[in-house]
């Protein structure tokens, strides 16, 4: 099977215990930008929306708004990004989310942003994160061997929690005190960062084919087959897709039953960054912990296991109201998703051939992330309708109903999936 262009650090060898090359931490230290970056702008956006709407279905639809392009685009980029340069695409993603931001910098700054330019600025920079996060995570195994995927996922999810979410929320709600232009500001800088550590990775990473490209929707039509025909990969993308609708009905609405004189928890813009922080801690330790707790509990159990506690995440807030039992309960399902996020990535990456992992990865994320503006939009009607703490549980609820598909990927199928596409390269 043939491979990238130009590209020379790909290491040969599939050891898991040989160095990783160069261009992988240079990858690494843009993905800690760009996170932070990330971390940042998840936090300021909702906290600005709330002081321009406190109505459940308007906060909501910010949600919708930054991830509608998973439901909309992600088909098409994935046919993009296995025709171009998945570098340069990455290059051109975060420089646009640097444009858009800087757009609602000034806005804010001069006092004219609302809460439709708050949508329209969200639906752009979620465009550009579709185009990024496609890319980068097609990339790694033309920079990595395969048995260094797990570990380079590892030390990328590790820097990803500590950027995102232990630093850049915490930091958003920090800068959120300071002002619209500085708030803004922070994350177009940090893209802009993240830019100049891509332009330092040497070589070119277009994946080369043995036939011509086919139409676009040909291309699109053959990721999604790959996708509908392969049972784990399917199971894993739906199971996913359950968990992340639950995730996104509560997540959406959060911000009104924590911030605020009024809301059920009281917390200041600050505080609220740093309870957002707390899933943080446990995100690091399950990046550094992966493959210990893999090896352990084998990956079919821990997913199973994980769920509990991604429900457990979800529903506490419909529990109580006490800052210090939700922030530790979230320290737990914070590890729970990071060793999730470890193991269905590292597994496609390992299954799909090359020439087809973008497309792979956009149809996997339009059935995984696309029901993220689904979940919002369910969870700003339900919770007009029921009330925020029976929304939360409710999600909880539903969270667990992936555990239903367990069977389908035992350890036994997931190294029987593994060793199919070996057999084939």
């Amino acid at each position: 099977m043939s491979e990238s262009q130009n590209a020379p650090d790909v290491v040969a060898t599939d050891s898991a215990t040989k160095p990783l090359p160069g261009s992988f931490w240079l990858l690494l230290g843009a993905v800690g930008a760009s996170n932070l970056a990330d971390g940042v702008f998840k936090v300021v956006v909702p906290l600005m929306a709330v002081t321009l709407t406190r109505d459940p279905m308007l906060v909501a639809g910010v949600s919708v708004a930054a991830s509608l392009p998973w439901l909309v685009c992600s088909l098409p980029v994935g046919a993009l990004v296995d025709r171009l340069d998945r570098r340069r695409v990455m290059l051109f993603a975060n420089t646009a989310r640097c444009l858009m931001v800087a757009v609602l910098a000034t806005l804010g700054a001069t006092g004219l942003l609302n809460i439709w330019g708050l949508y329209v600025c969200g639906a752009a920079i979620g465009i550009a994160e579709v185009c990024y996060d496609t890319s980068s995570q097609s990339i790694l195994p033309q920079i990595v061997a395969a048995g260094q995927l797990q570990r380079a996922n590892g030390q990328l999810y590790a820097v990803e929690m500590i950027a995102n979410q232990f630093v850049g929320l915490p930091l958003g709600g920090l800068l959120m005190s300071v002002g619209a232009l500085v708030s803004f500001g922070a994350p177009a800088a940090l893209w802009l960062l993240a830019v100049g550590g891509l332009l330092c990775i040497r070589g070119g990473f277009r994946v080369e084919r043995d036939e011509a490209p086919k139409r676009l929707f040909a291309e699109i039509a053959e990721g999604i087959r790959f996708l509908v025909r392969h049972r784990v990969l399917r199971t894993m993308a739906v199971m996913t897709g359950v968990a992340n609708l639950a995730n996104s009905a509560a997540g959406a609405v959060f911000v009104l039953f924590a911030v605020g004189a009024t809301s059920q928890m009281g917390l200041t813009d600050s505080q609220y960054g740093l309870l957002l922080g707390a899933a943080a801690v446990g995100s690091l330790l399950g990046a550094v912990l992966a493959q210990s707790v893999i090896k352990l509990f084998g990956r079919s159990r821990a997913l199973g296991l994980l769920l509990l506690f991604i429900a457990a995440f979800i529903g506490i807030p419909a529990l109580t109201t006490n800052v210090w039992v939700i922030g530790s309960v979230w320290i737990v399902a914070g590890f729970g998703i990071s060793v999730w996020n470890v193991i269905v990535v590292s597994l496609r990456q390992s299954i799909v051939p090359p020439v087809l992992l973008g497309r792979l990865n956009s149809a996997y994320r339009l059935l995984a992330w696309g029901a993220i503006p689904v979940g919002g939009t369910i969870g700003g009607v339900l919770a007009k309708v029921l009330g925020l703490r029976p929304l939360f549980a409710v999600m909880a609820l539903v969270v667990l109903l992936p555990m239903l598909l367990l069977p389908e990927i035992t350890e036994v199928k997931l190294k029987a999936a593994e060793q199919a596409e070996e057999r084939q390269m």
